[in-house]
């Protein structure tokens, strides 16, 4: 008997989408415990890991032992890659 490949693919992206969402909800729910947005407002604004990976970058500048102005500095730095995290956060506050 063939192996049925359309089968075992779809049983694999099945798994990948269940551990990927799995993924979403960790990452989500430990954004939330450092902010004061929600699981739900964190999923929704940052829906993909690059997305929460640039969330941390720009938290780890902000919230880091630098001076101002060296913040200033980092963040000018990396403005391309921030800028629509830094949109998104300011557009929850305003």
């Amino acid at each position: 008997m063939p192996f049925d490949w359309k089968a075992f693919e779809k049983d694999i992206n099945k798994a990948l989408d269940k551990a990927e969402k799995k993924t979403d909800d960790q990452l989500a729910s430990r954004v939330s415990s450092l902010t004061r947005l929600s699981d739900n407002e964190v999923k929704k604004l940052f829906p993909t890991p690059a997305d929460v990976d640039k969330l941390k970058q720009l938290m780890q500048i902000v919230k880091s032992s630098d001076s101002r102005n060296k913040k200033v500095l980092n963040l000018t730095n990396n403005i391309e890659t921030l800028a629509e995290t830094a949109i998104k956060l300011l557009e929850v506050l305003a």
